[in-house]
């Protein structure tokens, strides 16, 4: 045995006794953190402005679920299929100008790890 590694004796194992090194093994790198504290002229680093394009298919993929659902509900309460179209395309309208009357949200930044 050397290191505490293999048989202590190889008499009767059926082996010679020899230990090999485990060349597969990979040894964790040491991580090397760095402590230095947050300067103010190091910029937004992971913060990165919002694409415009993408908030706004959000948005409208927001707009098309809340339309399904009222439709569906409307289904349920029996109405029938002109009036289910006029309310939903009403409520369309009025959910696609809902943006419109606030500022712009395109200057918003997010976070990167969301």
């Amino acid at each position: 045995m050397y290191n505490g590694i293999g048989l202590q004796t190889p008499r009767g194992s059926g082996t010679n006794g020899y230990i090999q090194t485990n060349k597969f093994f990979v040894r964790p790198k040491s991580l090397k953190v760095e402590t230095r504290e947050f300067q103010s002229g190091q910029g937004t680093a992971g913060v990165k402005k919002a694409n415009k394009e993408i908030l706004e298919h959000d948005r409208k993929r927001e707009i098309e679920l809340k339309l399904v659902i009222l439709e569906d509900t409307l289904t349920e309460q029996g109405y029938t299929e002109d009036e289910i179209l006029e309310k939903v395309e009403e409520a369309r309208k009025s959910l696609e100008a809902a943006p419109f009357a606030g500022a712009e949200k395109g200057d918003e930044r997010i976070d990167d790890a969301k």
